[in-house]
C-alpha cells in the first residue's frame, strides 16, 4: 500500500489534466497520509495557496483552524489531518470570486485518493461542491439549510460554510453556528487528534 500511495501522490503532483483551463497553470495542493483521522474536503485553492503550495495558507485557513480549535502544527500534520479539495489547483477568478473547482479533478483522482485513507472518522465538508459530492442526495436546497441540518450527518460528516472572510455576513446571520456547532466540532477534533 505504501508504494501505491506514494506512486499515486507523485501522479497527482504531475497531473496536468486541466492545464488548458488553469490561468496560472497546474499546481495541485493537497495533504494526505494513510493514518489521517480527519478529512477536510474543501473547494479549490485560492491564488495565495497556489503561490505558497500550502493548503489553507490564507485568512480562510486561519478561520478554519480557529473553528477546529487547532494550531498550525496540528493542522499541517498529515498523519492526523488530510486536506483534499474538490479541485486541487487554483481555477481562476470569476465575477464574484474564485471560479468553481474543475470537475475533472474529482473524476480523475478523488475515489483513488480517498481509498488510501481508511482511518477517517470525521470529514469536514466545506462548501456546496464538496457537499454535493460527500453528502450525495442528503443535501438540502441551500448551503445554510444543509449546515443547519448538521446533526443528520454527525458524527462522520460535518457540513460547513466556507471559512472565507466573505462569509462574515453569513456568520452574523447565523449565530447558532458559533454558539452551538463549533464547540462540538472543537471537542471532537480534540478527541480525534489526542494520542
Amino acid at each position: 500500500m505504501k508504494n501505491t500511495f506514494k506512486t499515486l501522490l507523485n501522479e497527482v503532483d504531475s497531473c496536468d489534466v486541466c492545464k488548458p483551463y488553469l490561468p496560472l497553470g497546474p499546481r495541485p495542493v493537497i495533504q494526505l497520509h494513510p493514518k489521517a483521522s480527519i478529512l477536510i474536503a474543501g473547494q479549490a485553492p485560492g491564488k495565495k495557496v497556489h503561490e505558497s503550495g500550502i493548503p489553507f495558507d490564507d485568512p480562510s485557513g486561519d478561520r478554519l483552524r480557529e473553528w477546529m480549535g487547532v494550531d498550525r502544527e496540528a493542522f499541517y500534520d498529515a498523519t492526523k489531518i488530510a486536506i483534499l479539495p474538490m479541485g486541487f489547483c487554483y481555477p481562476g477568478t470569476g465575477k464574484s470570486g474564485d471560479l468553481p473547482p474543475r470537475p475533472e479533478c474529482a473524476q480523475t483522482w478523488r475515489a483513488q485518493l480517498l481509498a488510501q485513507v481508511p482511518h477517517l472518522q470525521l470529514t469536514l465538508v466545506i462548501g456546496q461542491y464538496a457537499q454535493d459530492y460527500h453528502l450525495a442526495n442528503l443535501t438540502y436546497k441551500t448551503l445554510t439549510e444543509t449546515v443547519k441540518a448538521w446533526k443528520t450527518f454527525w458524527p462522520t460528516h460535518l457540513p460547513l460554510p466556507h471559512p472565507s472572510p466573505r462569509n462574515n455576513i453569513w456568520l452574523k446571520r447565523n449565530p447558532w453556528f458559533q454558539e452551538e456547532l463549533l464547540p462540538i466540532l472543537q471537542s471532537r477534533t480534540r478527541k480525534l487528534l489526542s494520542p
